[in-house]
């Protein structure tokens, strides 16, 4: 099954980091948070990816491309141009990097993704979002209702402190993740293709038109995610994942360490002058 994950979006809001990358890449932990999306779908055994790239989708790609070579140790000989690689980290991984305009809307971008997902069910998310949601429970509850879109809902996080009063005194004080009322969107998606058909143009955000028509018309379920969920917008957000992560308390964290290592460190890729890679071992 195919993951669409957007990540080509201006990052606004994040301008301190997004002048010179896009927003998927800025880092939680030395790790762009792409990195972290994907390896939260690749855990649940979900490892095709489609990413719709827009603004400085340039930076994604050669993050993408290079890195096999950026996660292992290389030995490179300068006379031939050859590269061995030797261990490091080759994830089974299969994405596709889809240029779908640099101010293409929300919509717009699923829309041109089209033709990499196949007639078939697929995934989607943000590539600004991080969650512990179960992807194969949020999956079977897709297939058991024969809509054309589940959407994942969440609670929204708490931006300041709870406060109950009792009168005037302050009776219970606490920094709660997040509230008890409302739900919100949340960005996990499971959709039928032809969700698809309900896009009309590049100008249109899969938030509004498309998804009002599909709520009117009864085609949306929601899967209610009573864990973590938290989205990048701001550098507030930022340092929040980062004090999450540094603490060693990640929630969205499930994947094992060793999951994003190759556990055989003797073999390598070889890239020759002329650019083709084969697999060689290394010395």
């Amino acid at each position: 099954m195919k993951v669409a994950i957007l990540a080509g979006g201006l990052g606004t809001r994040l301008a301190e980091e997004t002048e010179v990358k896009p927003k998927p890449m800025v880092e939680i932990g030395g790790k762009p948070i792409l990195w972290h999306i994907m390896m939260h779908y690749a855990h649940h055994g979900f490892k095709n990816f489609a990413l719709a790239l827009g603004y400085k989708g340039e930076v994604i790609k050669k993050y993408i491309a290079d890195y096999c070579s950026l996660n292992s140790n290389l030995t490179i000989n300068l006379q031939t141009a050859q590269i061995y690689m030797h261990g490091g980290c080759r994830p089974d991984w299969i994405v596709d990097l889809v240029d779908t305009g640099m101010h293409t809307q929300t919509g717009g971008r699923m829309k041109r993704l089209g033709p990499f997902l196949g007639n078939e069910t697929f995934m989607m998310t943000y590539g600004d979002g991080v969650s512990n949601v179960n992807l194969p429970d949020l999956l079977a509850f897709h297939r058991s209702h024969g809509k054309l879109v589940t959407m994942t809902v969440v609670h929204p996080p708490a931006r300041f402190g709870h406060i109950e009063l009792d009168g005037d005194q302050v009776a219970e004080f606490s920094e709660k993740p997040q509230t008890s009322e409302g739900w919100i969107n949340s960005g996990f998606f499971v959709i039928e293709p032809k969700a698809l058909d309900y896009i009309d143009s590049d100008d249109m955000p899969w938030e509004k038109e498309p998804l009002e028509r599909l709520a009117k018309e009864g085609q949306i379920m929601a899967y209610r995610n009573n864990s973590f969920w938290q989205c990048m917008d701001t550098l507030r957000d930022k340092r929040t994942l980062e004090t999450m992560w540094q603490s060693g308390s990640a929630p969205w964290k499930v994947w094992e360490d060793r999951d994003a290592f190759d556990s055989n460190g003797s073999q390598g890729l070889y890239r020759s002058g002329d650019g083709a890679y084969a697999i060689t071992r290394g010395a």
